[in-house]
């Protein structure tokens, strides 16, 4: 079983918001759409890289898109 990661996100409100898909979004940063929709329900942290192009595609900074509980 995979262990869900502590990192959750606004990625599917930033998504609804822009009217993107997640195949598109996974397109834009070069993954595809399943790592996208891994990434939104929490089953998948991004590399460093993949988040902050997720971050530059809605052109919000990595804090308002990707929070960690402290």
């Amino acid at each position: 079983m995979v262990k869900p990661t502590r990192i959750t996100n606004r990625i599917t409100e930033l998504r609804r918001v822009a009217g993107m898909s997640q195949a598109e979004l996974g397109d834009r940063v070069g993954v595809t759409r399943q790592t996208v929709n891994a990434i939104e329900a929490g089953k998948y942290s991004p590399s460093l890289e993949v988040a902050f192009k997720i971050a530059q595609v809605f052109g919000e900074p990595l804090e308002t898109v990707f929070q960690y509980p402290q």
